[in-house]
């Protein structure tokens, strides 16, 4: 619920500072707020967990960067269904990237997902033909699908909560060298936009610690059923706030929820597989 209201405050944001001082501004309260419950763990930081939290921190500032940049242009509710499409990415990445040919559930999430882009999209969709904020929040999907990765290959190979404080850091850092080369005019001091900054990177750390708690004991696909919530929860928010998402992006819109959902699903097959390939990395 949290996670799907934090679009609407952001798209406010944006009305007395650019995307990339913003998010940087975010993700230094969110960094500077781990740390402060973390500082003790932090002596022990290694290279390889610098490293490891570094290419999660460009991941994690392309995919807020790009997405805040696109809410500058349409509305709240569209960006968070659109970015919902990181589920059905995770596996077409790594299909594209690492040579893992998706599932059919995950295949048949894919094909779901671009039909509800589509039609979220309105009729520019169907001719492919995006608007610049619809493209910037569509990359920006493929960058978190991409921040999951490289969070599954280092998980269980680092601190967890290192790990964390240096992703928001190089996410911070990275956000406020890119002010200058994007042309963005540092913002006059703003009651709202420190504020708002500093709720968000609060949010931002409650968030991250929940999910690395919670999905202890909640599996994956469970864990990604909630999180296909978010969106929803955008979409109420902002219909609050006064948003209207003509019928036909309504229907994308569901359709992109199930493919999140149907992405997670598992066949028969596929759960014999993940259980033969246990056994085998226990008896190896």
């Amino acid at each position: 619920m949290i996670w799907g209201g934090t679009f609407l405050l952001v798209q406010h944001a944006m009305t007395v500072s650019g995307p990339m001082f913003f998010v940087g501004l975010r993700f230094a309260a969110a960094a500077a707020i781990v740390a402060l419950f973390s500082w003790r763990h932090l002596r022990e930081l290694t290279l390889f967990e610098v490293k490891a939290g570094s290419f999660i921190g460009v991941a994690i500032m392309l995919g807020y960067g790009l997405q805040t940049v696109g809410l500058q242009s349409i509305p709240s509710s569209q960006s968070a269904f659109i970015t919902a499409l990181y589920v059905p990415f995770v596996p077409l990445l790594q299909w594209l990237v690492m040579g893992r040919r998706p599932g059919l559930m995950p295949s048949i999430g894919i094909m779901l997902a671009f039909t509800g882009l589509m039609l979220l999209s309105g009729p520019s969709g169907a001719s492919l033909n995006f608007s610049p904020g619809e493209i910037a929040t569509l990359i920006s999907a493929v960058a978190i699908a991409a921040e999951i990765i490289l969070i599954s290959t280092f998980a269980g190979q680092v601190d967890v909560r290192r790990v964390t404080v240096v992703q928001l850091a190089v996410t911070a850092v990275l956000s406020f060298l890119l002010v200058v080369p994007t042309g963005e005019v540092i913002p006059d001091f703003s009651w709202l936009l420190l504020a708002t900054a500093l709720g968000l990177g609060a949010a931002s750390a409650a968030i991250q610690v929940a999910m690395n708690w919670a999905q202890k004991s909640v599996s994956p696909t469970r864990a990604t059923l909630i999180y296909a919530g978010e969106p929803v929860w955008a979409g109420i928010v902002g219909r609050m706030a006064g948003e209207r998402l003509p019928a036909i992006a309504l229907v994308g819109a569901g359709l992109i929820v199930v493919a999140v959902i149907v992405s997670e699903l598992k066949t028969k097959g596929n759960m014999v597989q993940a259980q033969d390939e246990r056994e085998r990395k226990t008896l190896g």
